[in-house]
């Protein structure tokens, strides 16, 4: 049965090579299950909710992906947006986690809906890669200050906006820890570098009194009806709401593709015209839906699933067995809870560092490009945008490309992004 549905022989993959692969991938991405819980309670939702619906997500995902496309691809909730949606939106924005919600789901809905189009293509074409590659750079030091912020690394200064943190605070001590260890396992290539990091954190924590120990190890999962459904789409149905509805939707566009791509070089996957490719899209924005639906923000292919394919994992069975492996993650509530604050922030630093990492590919020769990909990157974190960053590269690319009369550089595609970028300071 498993080869009739997977293919295996036609991949050169057998069950064991593909069951090893998933364990790899589950090892890789369960930290997104405590990790995400933690930055979207700080809006107020309940976090024992968050926990299920994080897990609940993951595993429908990533298995309606492995039968669906038959690709090795996991799925989550992606980081970076839900830190977008927890401080830019709710904690920047003060709009209410309801309406981001709802944001969150109009996102992916379009996203749905294009996934059975060609307007992917038009808009990879329309954006110069140097520039998505600025993206995903802004984005990963915009959670990287985030958790800075939160370790206590840095902190507020009415002088110079931030300066270095109280070094001689344990907690913060704590957290920069928990970095090094995490940067440690990651530099020798451990697999399940960050949970394993979290977890030596949090019992040097426990240890030295700094958190409280967990109280039982295993419980039933919490229910998520505080959050199920609770998207509020009326309400963010508003010209000024335009441009973070497509921030979202440009965001996760650009990040399931450069995932995709990164995951496909390693497997071979993916070739021109590929129907998995297709496939995995229709799956991914499926996948924004039924997070919106169930309590989480946008959910994205993980680039963590890379671990798998190194491991052998080549069809949609190295899927299927991550997600199944997900329903753990659903009895471990006391221990999650237990988790301090400052064994989850330096996590969120190293993500920033693999994202960071695509400034390596941008060709700065080009004075455009250059100027476009720093504007870009730098304003994520000093506005506490991404619709911002996204924005404003939009609309300089634009500006410079006329100025230079780089009129190649031009097509609907850039005039249409950087007029609804201009819509982000408008109604800014």
């Amino acid at each position: 049965m498993l080869e009739k549905i997977f293919k295996l022989s036609e991949k050169n993959t057998n069950v064991s090579t593909e069951v090893r692969a998933g364990l790899t991938t589950f090892l890789a991405m369960m930290y997104i299950v405590p990790v995400n819980a933690s930055i979207m309670s700080l809006t107020g939702m309940p976090f024992d909710e968050l926990i299920t619906a994080t897990a609940i997500v993951t595993m429908i995902s990533t298995i309606l992906n492995g039968i669906w496309s038959n690709t090795p691809v996991a799925m989550s909730v992606g980081m970076g947006l839900n830190a977008y949606f927890t401080f830019g939106l709710v904690k920047g924005m003060h709009i209410p986690w309801q309406s981001a919600l709802g944001i969150v789901m109009i996102s992916g809905l379009i996203f749905l809906a294009l996934s059975f189009t060609k307007f992917r293509v038009w808009v990879l074409e329309s954006v110069p890669i140097d520039v998505r590659r600025a993206i995903s750079a802004g984005i990963g030091m915009f959670i990287a200050f985030i958790g800075l912020k939160g370790m206590g690394v840095i902190v507020d200064n009415p002088a110079t906006l931030v300066s270095l943190g109280n070094f001689h605070d344990p907690k913060v001590l704590l957290g920069v820890f928990g970095f090094i260890v995490a940067a440690v396992l990651f530099a020798y290539r451990i697999k399940g570098a960050f949970i394993i990091a979290i977890i030596i954190t949090s019992i040097v924590a426990w240890i030295l009194g700094l958190g409280e120990l967990p109280k039982g190890i295993v419980s039933m999962p919490s229910g998520i009806g505080d959050i199920a459904f609770h998207f509020d789409i009326k309400s963010v149905l508003t010209l000024a709401l335009l441009p973070v509805i497509m921030t979202f939707l440009i965001t996760d566009m650009f990040d399931t593709i450069g995932t995709l791509a990164g995951i496909g070089m390693r497997a071979g996957l993916f070739k021109k015209g590929s129907r998995e490719l297709q496939k995995t899209l229709e799956a991914d924005a499926a996948a924004t839906v039924i997070g919106a639906s169930l309590g989480t923000s946008t959910t994205t292919s993980f680039i963590e699933s890379a671990a798998g394919v190194e491991e052998g994992g080549r069809t949609g069975l190295t899927a299927v067995v991550t997600g199944l492996l997900f329903i753990t993650t659903l009895f471990f509530l006391p221990l999650y809870k237990a988790i301090p604050d400052n064994a989850i922030y330096p996590i969120l630093v190293m993500v920033g560092v693999l994202m960071f990492s695509e400034l390596k590919n941008i060709d700065f020769s080009d004075g455009t490009v250059a100027v476009t990909s720093f504007i870009t990157a730098v304003l994520m974190p000093l506005t506490y945008s991404i619709t911002i960053g996204i924005s404003a590269g939009f609309v300089i690319y634009l500006i410079l490309a006329l100025l230079k009369r780089e009129f190649d550089k031009i097509n609907v595609g850039t005039v249409t992004l950087a007029l609804i970028g201009l819509l982000a300071f408008i109604f800014h």
